[in-house]
């Protein structure tokens, strides 16, 4: 007989690499690892890894069980969730944010959803919005709160509260403190976000609809960069207002008045269609409770 624990071995071992990791994410020692790998290596009288090499590489044969364990691994935690009570359920639950979620609402977020859900084991990622989108896709992650641009039936999609963005800069970057077209904006040192970014994808959308063209732009793909980037003198950057109020308001940076004004960027709560349960349901919920991008950015001085 198979078990779970020597499902889960296998699972580990592919996703991180190697068997010290997998030991380290099931709390257990290696030699225990080893001994789940060897007994299921016996039921099937075949080798699953292949020894030859250094790092923990699948045979063919180790590749097909694994994606038959991942199925079985799913269905064993769709069960759990549709059996337990919030109270009783314990598993892990993959949330992926953007760096604007996780330093403002975010821990609000884990901590309401582990109040209901005590047991759950809430496992944090920050990336680039097409990167959580991928890894959403691939199954690496449950849910993912992004900028609201991606359009796709594959997906339950709840859409939460908007981010209201400026263009921002240093006092001294722009010293006129009157409305400037956008055609003026262009000539300075633009930073934005690439298109890996949601909120990126969006502006570089509204600035084709209205024939809004840059002249020297600064990709970054990170909000944190931009922002000691826009802080450093090196250009006019577009940054969400409520969360850089601390810097607004010591004068470090100042927004400007451009013409026409940056829209609104909407996000969303995406989790894939076929993995909807009480569970999502429920952190989807709390993710609409708790939302707000009008706290100050966390860090900011």
């Amino acid at each position: 007989m198979i078990t779970f624990k020597q499902i889960e071995a296998l699972y580990w071992i592919a996703e991180l690499g190697n068997f010290a990791l997998a030991a380290d994410k099931l709390n257990t020692t290696q030699s225990a690892i080893s001994k789940r790998i060897n007994e299921l290596e016996s039921v099937f009288d075949m080798e699953v890894f292949d020894r030859s090499r250094r790092n923990a590489k699948l045979t063919e044969k180790g590749a097909e069980l694994l994606a038959l364990s991942k199925d079985m691994l799913d269905m064993r935690d769709h069960v759990l969730e549709r059996m337990s009570s919030p109270e009783t359920l314990h598993k892990r639950f993959r949330i992926g944010v953007t760096e604007l979620t996780a330093l403002t609402w975010l821990p609000t977020l884990v901590k309401m959803i582990s109040q209901s859900y005590p047991k759950l084991i809430i496992e944090p990622q920050v990336e680039l919005s097409s990167t959580l989108l991928e890894k959403l896709g691939n199954d690496s992650l449950d849910m993912i709160i992004v900028p609201d641009v991606y359009d796709d039936a594959a997906y339950k999609v709840c859409r939460l509260k908007t981010v209201k963005n400026a263009w921002m800069c240093t006092p001294d970057y722009v010293l006129a403190d009157d409305v400037l077209d956008f055609q003026r904006l262009s000539q300075l040192n633009v930073l934005t976000q690439s298109n890996l970014s949601g909120t990126g994808v969006i502006y570089e959308r509204w600035f084709a609809q209205n024939n809004l063209k840059i002249s020297r732009t600064l990709l970054s793909n990170s909000l944190v960069a931009q922002i000691g980037l826009t802080l450093s003198g090196i250009g006019v950057s577009y940054l969400p207002i409520a969360a850089m109020k601390k810097y607004l308001d010591s004068g470090l940076l100042k927004i400007l008045h451009v013409t026409p004004q940056l829209p609104e960027v909407r996000y969303a709560a995406l989790y894939r269609a076929d993995r909807d349960s009480r569970l999502y349901s429920d952190v989807t919920c709390y993710a609409a409770e708790t939302c707000d991008f009008d706290r100050v950015l966390i860090g900011g001085s």
